[in-house]
């Protein structure tokens, strides 16, 4: 049992290789791996511009504490 294991590890393991440059080789011919970028780059930007905002408004309610004291 242990034998068919190892080889049935060894057999996804050389295969795996395979499905990755056969699906990156899609991505690009299809021309999706784009809307891939730009989806995980309008998320990043995103959640910098919420982060940003957010440090402002916790800024803004820090002074106005130290003011209040």
């Amino acid at each position: 049992m242990n034998k068919y294991s190892v080889l049935l590890l060894l057999a996804f393991l050389n295969s795996s290789p395979l499905w990755a440059t056969s699906g990156d080789d899609f991505m690009r011919s299809t021309g999706k791996i784009y809307v891939v970028v730009g989806v995980v780059i309008a998320s990043f930007l995103g959640m910098v511009f919420y982060l940003v905002r957010l440090d402002k408004k916790l800024t803004k309610l820090e002074h106005q504490i130290k003011e209040h004291e």
